[in-house]
């Protein structure tokens, strides 16, 4: 069964979509813990992020680090915090979070998610 990652890549499912590639997709987190809260998965569907063939885990790196820096330059922070936890869908993903201190990526905080507007108001920001 395909993952809703899977779903997003196939278009079934809409997205925020900050950059996408031939193998990577990066898109606003619908949940996220700060403004600007990307997810970075691989177009093919593997479910533990160390289970991703070497060569297209290092592309993903590199991938994230260019998502990263579009972030940084558009949502003011003192870093982009970098986690995998990996439990919440079976699609390997790596979260790119805006932080200024390091509760700034506690998962068991949720605020309120932002409404489509917020989020499209985000997107634009990052993409410009």
């Amino acid at each position: 069964m395909a993952s809703i990652f899977s779903k997003i890549v196939a278009g079934e499912i809409p997205a925020f979509k900050v950059a996408e590639n031939e193998e990577f997709l990066a898109f606003l987190d619908i949940e996220p813990l700060a403004e600007g809260h990307t997810l970075v998965i691989p177009k093919t569907e593997v479910d533990y992020l160390f289970d991703v063939e070497d060569d297209l885990l290092g592309r993903m790196m590199i991938f994230s680090k260019q998502v990263a820096k579009k972030i940084e330059k558009a949502i003011p922070c003192k870093r982009i915090g970098v986690t995998v936890i990996g439990l919440e869908v079976p699609h390997a993903h790596i979260h790119l979070i805006p932080i200024n201190k390091i509760n700034d990526m506690n998962f068991s905080h949720k605020p309120t998610p932002p409404s489509k507007e917020q989020l499209q108001a985000t997107l634009a920001k990052i993409t410009g």
